[in-house]
């Protein structure tokens, strides 16, 4: 038997899960500070419209998704896993560590799943590229970088790197397998006091570098995360079509006579299995909720996004 799990907060993301959830089987209800809008939710899925104060104590929900503004996640997760309920918090889970660090121990004090919504993580094409790392076919990794570039959507909290930067970086931190040593990071504010876009510089043990590109104001869209190894390079390209998403290069570097040269290779396109990003993460999320194993992107991993974030953020900061 499925979980009954509620989703808080019917917003654009919240009403991917709501729908998504629906097509598991494992809808209960919606909630939302906005009663109307809850309710037709509610009404369009055919599930119960609970009032916000009334989720947290109600016996017949097991779980719940919170898709609110970020500054919320983390006291209201608290007060979830205190009622003894599961959580799937969206990303940010908090707006800082010490808030992140309390919410996740809450829940294991109170002995709740408590997972963070990094969708990219169960994208079939990352999950392919993650298995070839591990294998060793790409060699030693040395060089990560991602760019996850667009227009929009701009929020009145977060700017572009704790909007965007969440995903790569958990990707990037499943890869490398360990936090960096060193973040540096870079930013600007063009339209207004939040920054649009920004760079990390990340340094990992073993000299494993890493670079992450994210902008809301951007005239194309990008999303790609390259791997460079000793053996090959891996390319995720999530723009491209399923037949061409997971692209391996197989180039060759070597010195003559102390010059380095190269050849280059076309690519060889990887077969990944199609599915959507977010099915599949709420189904880890049932699967959690039904075996209490956690899942992949549990609290810890938030909390090592988080520090990057804040990290990042801080040597914006000093840089301007």
């Amino acid at each position: 038997m499925a979980p009954r799990i509620a989703v808080l907060g019917c917003g654009y993301w919240g009403s991917n899960h709501i729908r998504t959830l629906k097509s598991l089987g494992a809808l209960y209800g919606v909630s939302d500070q906005n009663s109307d809008r809850a309710a037709g939710f509610a009404a369009e899925q055919g599930v119960e419209h609970i009032e916000v104060e009334k989720l947290f104590t109600h016996p017949d929900v097991d779980g719940i998704v919170m898709a609110l503004p970020p500054q919320f996640h983390a006291q209201t997760a608290i007060r979830a896993v205190s009622h003894g309920k599961d959580v799937l918090v969206e990303k940010p889970i908090a707006l800082t560590v010490p808030d992140a660090e309390a919410a996740v121990k809450a829940a294991h004090d109170n002995g709740r799943m408590f997972m963070v919504g990094h969708v990219l993580r169960f994208h079939p094409a990352f999950e392919k590229l993650l298995e070839l790392v591990r294998a060793g076919d790409l060699g030693k990794v040395r060089y990560i970088h991602s760019h996850r570039l667009g227009l929009g959507k701009f929020h009145t909290e977060n700017d572009a790197l704790w909007d965007l930067a969440p995903h790569d970086l958990s990707m990037i931190l499943a890869i490398t397998g360990t936090e960096p040593l060193e973040v540096r990071g870079e930013g600007a504010a063009v339209l207004d006091h939040l920054s649009d876009f920004a760079h990390l510089h990340l340094s990992f043990p073993d000299n494993v570098r890493g670079h992450l590109f994210a902008s809301r104001l951007n005239p194309y869209r990008e999303r790609r995360l390259a791997v460079v190894g000793t053996k090959a390079m891996a390319v995720f390209d999530d723009m491209e079509t399923w037949d061409k998403k997971l692209a391996v290069y197989k180039h060759s570097i070597w010195q003559d006579n102390g010059q380095w040269a190269s050849t280059t290779e076309e690519p060889t396109y990887v077969k990944v299995e199609q599915g959507m990003p977010l099915t599949r993460e709420l189904q880890s999320f049932i699967e959690s909720i039904q075996t209490r194993v956690q899942p992949k992107t549990d609290g810890e991993e938030a909390i090592r996004v988080l520090r990057i974030l804040t990290a990042g953020t801080v040597a914006h900061n000093k840089s301007e």
